[in-house]
């Protein structure tokens, strides 16, 4: 079994007695190695909204960090945070017109 470790910077090592060995492209899996596309263009986003890296950390609830990570390529959006990206890349005023309003309670 091989055991696999992705680093901070993107890179994906493989785990050999106690060692960090980096896989060239040719071992990856297919899935690794599928283009960015489908996810967001953080930078893009933020601005065709004309936000700054603050505002638009603000209005997602993030610290400043994550954008800036994001955006310098540091880390990629996952999970629930890609889902919004993906969300504000199809209507941003209706997405932060909802995370910036109280919710009500029915």
């Amino acid at each position: 079994m091989q055991r696999l470790r992705l680093k901070a910077d993107g890179r994906i090592v493989e785990l050999r007695d106690g060692q960090e060995i980096p896989l060239a492209p040719a071992h990856l899996p297919e899935a690794a190695m599928q283009p960015a596309a489908a996810q967001p263009a953080v930078r893009d986003l933020r601005r065709r909204a004309q936000l700054t890296q603050l505002e638009f950390a603000a209005k997602l609830g993030v610290p400043v960090e994550t954008i800036r990570n994001w955006e310098q390529g540091k880390r990629a959006p996952r999970g629930p945070a890609r889902a919004l990206l993906a969300v504000i890349a199809h209507s941003p005023e209706t997405v932060f017109a909802a995370l910036s309003s109280e919710p009500t309670a029915a």
